[in-house]
């Protein structure tokens, strides 16, 4: 299931893409299922 505001990645060729509208579906690129990104932590404000 695609989750709405969800950034997806291919691992074959780096495309990426912004899930708009949720669904029952997956994305696919590359004949593969697309990863979920995960968000980069921030850095620490000491």
């Amino acid at each position: 299931m695609s989750q709405l505001g969800k950034r997806y990645q291919c691992e074959a060729c780096g495309s990426q893409v912004l899930c708009t509208k949720a669904g029952d579906g997956s994305p696919v690129c590359c004949e593969k299922e697309m990863e979920i990104q995960e968000p980069k932590p921030l850095a620490s404000s000491d």
